[in-house]
């Protein structure tokens, strides 16, 4: 495993984040892997050096934080980096469920720790941008979490650069916690993010976790195949995504053709040019599998050159922003 520095935190966190959407309960998603299931999985994460996991509570509704927490309470929790995330509305009768507003804030993060049995979450972020609610309330109150201990850093997820910068700024006016860390849509085939919030975390010091790295799938397999995976069959959604938009199905072709080349899984070729870009620090990998999580650790170790990441960037045209709602 390799390892670096989560953003400016100085905090150390591994190249591989083990993504937790993926467990929890198959009656939210078919694809979900019961806690019996999952448990081999984080535990060969953990055997592999991965030290840094991320869930959320909509995950599951909650079951995904409770699995994970489960399985880290036979493990030094020292040693583990675990975030979690608030805003998506976690019962449909309960408006302030979901959101930023400061009571849902204090009152899903004491539901968070509850499920993941812990006192205090290494990272606490915000999952969108919430419009009903000014930036100043949601920062006061993740700044209070921070003082009370019950998280150490807040991070935030998908959102326009503008408003980032904005809460950034209004957290150095306001004397704030500052916002380390973004965790946004990026990979081989949805590249807008490269336009101005990457480069504002990295002007900023922002630690960068990529989620969707492998596209939902879509850059595992001949683009002609995706479709008979059970994710896709499953979920609508998937197609929301301009994957195969403007150059989508050539890059797809292109790290096929790449991977035959140096006997790998596409997989690795995709997670390989991520793992060579320095403003990232650590992909957000999910899966089901103990063969699939050992293939993208083994990722750290496939050299791509420079003209091999050109090769892989050129058909990359724009594409409509996605990921932010």
């Amino acid at each position: 495993m390799e390892y670096t520095t989560l953003g400016d935190t100085g905090m150390t966190v591994s190249r591989v984040c083990l993504g937790c959407m993926s467990f929890g309960s198959s009656d939210w998603r078919p694809w979900v892997l019961d806690e019996d299931e999952a448990r081999p999985v984080i535990e060969r994460a953990i055997d592999l050096g991965v030290n840094f996991f991320d869930t959320a509570n909509m995950y599951s509704r909650g079951e995904s934080e409770r699995v994970l927490g489960d399985v880290l309470a036979d493990y030094d929790r020292d040693r583990q980096v675990v975030a979690s995330k608030v805003y998506f509305q976690m019962d449909d009768d309960d408006p302030n469920s979901g959101g930023l507003s400061r009571k849902t804030v204090e009152q899903e993060l004491d539901a968070t720790l509850d499920r993941l049995g812990m006192e205090t979450l290494d990272l606490y972020q915000t999952h969108r941008w919430d419009d009903d609610t000014p930036i100043e309330e949601t920062l006061n109150a993740l700044t209070d979490a921070v003082r009370r201990g019950k998280t150490r850093y807040v991070g935030t997820s998908s959102q326009w650069a503008h408003q980032f910068a904005d809460a950034l700024h209004t957290a150095d006016r306001e004397g704030y916690e500052r916002f380390v860390s973004m965790q946004n849509h990026y990979n081989l085939v949805y590249r807008e993010e490269e336009r101005e919030m990457l480069p504002l975390c990295e002007a900023e010091g922002i630690g960068v976790v990529p989620w969707s790295p492998l596209a939902r799938g879509y850059l595992t397999r001949p683009h002609e195949d995706i479709d008979a995976t059970e994710r896709a069959q499953a979920e609508e959604n998937l197609y929301e995504h301009p994957y195969r938009r403007n150059g989508g199905r050539e890059v797809n072709e292109r790290v096929r053709e790449l991977a035959a080349e140096k006997d790998v899984e596409m997989a690795q070729v995709a997670l390989a040019w991520l793992f060579h870009k320095d403003w990232v620090d650590a992909p957000i990998v999910g899966t089901t599998s103990v063969e699939h999580l050992e293939q993208a650790v083994e990722a750290l170790d496939v050299d791509l050159t420079d003209s091999e990441m050109a090769y892989l960037e050129e058909p990359y045209e724009p594409v409509p922003v996605s990921g932010h709602e």
